[in-house]
């Protein structure tokens, strides 16, 4: 597939006016203060048992939104001589998984926890069954009009929609990895590739104390630009939704609006790490670029920030190329 979207040279000064509500800010704080009220937010921590020699696992429940119980793995690195759970200090990964995917199985994500990290993988509340070895959290509030794909889901109001729930409980994963022993509250880090690129972003911008975002090919950037390019994946969903239901642009649009990975990135304090393939068509890389030019715009803050552009590659980007280049940027970050 050749390159389709902007030019390099326009992608790297493109800066969209996306659009904002003026009351994006007041939808994300009651939301999240919704979602605080319900308590504390781990539920549990359960020790598994991976089959690993090297890394220890536990089953972890926490409070997301309405306080609906999120399941998550937590591993840690075993180090020799050690007693199970008993590191202290360390810098912690939280990272979100793609569109579809659930958490799958313990042993299946290992790159975090063997390169040092304490690492919490979220499962996708109400995904989990397009690839991967599944999911294990139910989405209850699933009943609003829309489609029957994750995107589409509560698309009419913003109230409803799928992603107000998602990126709630990934701001709440972040709470609830603190919470965990052999973590350092003060170093965590947001990762994410596709979709769990575009949660790591809006974790970015809803956690302001946040260590770092690695954000890779994210969905739910330039989200305007991305409807009228891509006709695969998530945006082709909602695009053959309203193809259908032809009068309902105008509320799916003010509802995509409170969900733009571009108004969270304005509002981001943390050092950021950016990838993407300029021949996605997936997600569209005019919308990680939208995120990257306007990253920390309303903040004040000039964290360091830099992006990785793969011209050959599509919504796989730099794939094992990328993550050592991640690898050796975050060890960099919190080793300095």
């Amino acid at each position: 597939m050749p390159a389709f979207d902007l030019p390099p040279a326009e992608l790297e000064r493109h800066r969209p006016d996306i659009g904002e509500p003026a009351d994006f800010d007041a939808f994300w704080e009651t939301t999240l203060k919704e979602a605080s009220a319900e308590g504390d937010p781990l539920v549990s921590s359960r020790p598994v048992e991976n089959g690993l020699r090297l890394t220890e696992t536990w089953d972890v429940t926490f409070r997301g939104f309405a306080g609906d119980p999120v399941r998550a793995w937590f591993s840690l690195p075993r180090r020799p001589g050690s007693t199970a759970g008993t590191a202290e200090g360390m810098p912690a990964v939280v990272e979100y998984a793609g569109y579809g995917r659930g958490r799958g199985l313990p042993h299946e994500r290992l790159t975090w926890v063997n390169a040092g990290y304490a690492h919490l993988l979220m499962d996708n509340r109400g995904q989990g069954d397009q690839y991967g070895c599944g999911g294990d959290t139910p989405d209850p509030h699933a009943a609003a009009p829309g489609g029957p794909g994750p995107a589409v889901r509560g698309l009419l109001a913003p109230r409803d929609y799928h992603y107000r729930r998602l990126i709630t409980d990934a701001v709440r994963a972040v709470a609830a990895v603190r919470a965990l022993p052999g973590v350092d509250p003060s170093r965590v880090v947001a990762v994410g590739n596709s979709q769990g690129g575009g949660l790591a972003l809006a974790v970015a911008g809803l956690v302001p104390d946040l260590a770092a975002a690695l954000v890779t090919a994210p969905l739910l950037c330039g989200i305007p630009r991305a409807l009228d390019l891509a006709d695969t994946g998530p945006y082709g969903e909602i695009t053959a939704y309203l193809s259908v239901h032809r009068g309902a642009e105008e509320a799916a649009r003010r509802t995509l609006s409170y969900v733009e990975g571009v108004s969270f990135a304005r509002r981001a304090h943390a050092p950021a790490h950016f990838g993407v393939g300029l021949r996605d068509t997936v997600c569209p890389p005019s919308g990680a670029y939208a995120a990257f030019n306007r990253y920390a715009d309303l903040t004040g803050a000039e964290p360091a920030k830099e992006l990785h552009a793969y011209p050959f590659n599509g919504h796989e980007g730099g794939d094992a190329v990328h993550v050592r280049r991640q690898l050796d940027w975050l060890h960099s970050l919190l080793e300095s």
